[in-house]
């Protein structure tokens, strides 16, 4: 399986800029625009849990449940990025995942940080 299925795939086609630190060097921070997230609740696939059911017997990555982590965080990751841009930001400081189990049906999970607008720092 491609590199890609398993780690975030190809970078976002976006003008907001997201990143876990809480700054970018080089840069100030012009305006904060506040708190944004980015949020999607999936569904098990029931064969990947009877696949997963096997492997936690026999042990092994779960690659298929861990192929529909990467993809659902790629989705939480979208509507961060969507969000911001609405609310006029170009970039994401501290963005961070929550990851929890809704209601034993599926996992949610949550992309948030905070939007600002950031600009070239003074030479």
């Amino acid at each position: 399986m491609p590199i890609d299925d398993y780690t975030g795939g190809t970078a976002l086609d976006s003008s907001v800029l997201v990143v876990t630190t809480n700054d970018v060097p080089g840069h100030e921070v012009t305006q904060v625009i506040g708190e944004v997230f980015g949020l999607t609740v999936r569904s098990r696939n029931l064969g990947s849990q009877l696949g997963a059911g096997l492997k936690s017997v026999i042990g092994g990555e779960l690659k298929g449940l861990t192929k529909t982590l990467v993809q659902t965080r790629n989705e939480a990751m979208e509507r961060l990025v969507e969000a911001a841009g609405a609310r006029g930001a170009n970039a994401v400081l501290a963005m961070r995942f929550d990851v929890t189990t809704a209601q034993d049906v599926g996992t949610e999970v949550c992309a948030y940080g905070t939007a600002v607008v950031i600009a070239p720092a003074a030479a």
